[in-house]
């Protein structure tokens, strides 16, 4: 048992490092968000009514009604950046070293799952609080129960990401793999506009965008952040990220398709 907490907390540790002497990083990942919140809020605002009522009964303006959307695109964000260093870490020599370790695969796989949400998690707190800062302020209570939802939500963007990376060959690949999943899952999502919103437009973009596992990791976290409990949310976020992880790990072991491609 100490060797598995020796490990958990050494590829955690390894991953806050990284991130702190990568301060662009950092900074990257707090300027996208605040940039649609903003600037773009002002246009989406107009567009869509000064206004809306989410299914939680309240009104609030846009800027708060996409906070949840922007918080969710940091998880998204970061948990494909972090795949993007196991790439690197294999391309060093480092991930061999990592994967052929005594202990177990999927301990060493989940460690470093659990430690990029850990610092997604910190991330989406420090947005929170730049909007705070602008006015754009969520109910007090909000902000403790929503860190139950931003952690399933990171596990399973952070699993997402994983999974593709143990198909990757090099990192020069990764950049067209990450905008194919990432600009897709975040516009055809409810993180900038209501779904009701969609089916106004198209029948069948609503469709797509209700099977879209990010948009229950939002609904999942606007939810939250309002101290309201959204259980359909929960279980596809939940359900999605017992999906990829097991496809992740699938990926990662010897028998996997990814492994044995690139032999």
């Amino acid at each position: 048992m100490t060797g598995y907490l020796t490990a958990l907390t050494a590829i955690v540790t390894r991953e806050a490092l990284r991130f702190i002497h990568q301060r662009e990083r950092f900074v990257a990942a707090l300027v996208r968000p605040l940039v649609w919140l903003l600037v773009f809020a002002a246009g989406f605002r107009a567009a869509l009514g000064l206004s809306i009522i989410p299914p939680y009964q309240t009104y609030i303006t846009y800027e708060t009604y996409i906070v949840p959307g922007l918080c969710g695109m940091i998880l998204l964000f970061n948990g494909m950046q972090s795949s993007l260093s196991l790439i690197y870490d294999r391309e060093m020599g480092s991930m061999k070293l990592l994967l052929t370790s005594p202990l177990p695969r999927w301990w060493l796989l989940m460690s470093k799952l659990l430690g990029a949400t850990t610092i997604s998690i910190l991330q989406v707190y420090a947005f929170l609080a730049i909007a705070a800062a602008f006015g754009i302020v969520m109910p007090p209570l909000g902000y403790l129960t929503v860190l139950p939802a931003l952690v399933v939500s990171g596990l399973m963007l952070g699993a997402l990401g994983l999974f593709l990376s143990s198909f990757i060959k090099q990192l020069e690949n990764f950049a067209g793999v990450m905008n194919f999943v990432i600009f897709p899952m975040f516009f055809m999502s409810s993180a900038l506009y209501p779904l009701w919103k969609m089916a106004e437009s198209s029948e069948l973009l609503h469709d797509i965008c209700a099977v879209n596992p990010f948009t229950h990791a939002v609904e999942l976290i606007r939810f939250a952040l309002y101290a309201s409990f959204n259980p359909a949310a929960l279980g596809w976020t939940v359900l999605a990220a017992v999906l990829f992880t097991g496809l992740a790990l699938w990926g990662y072991s010897p028998e996997g398709s990814g492994i044995r491609r690139r032999g």
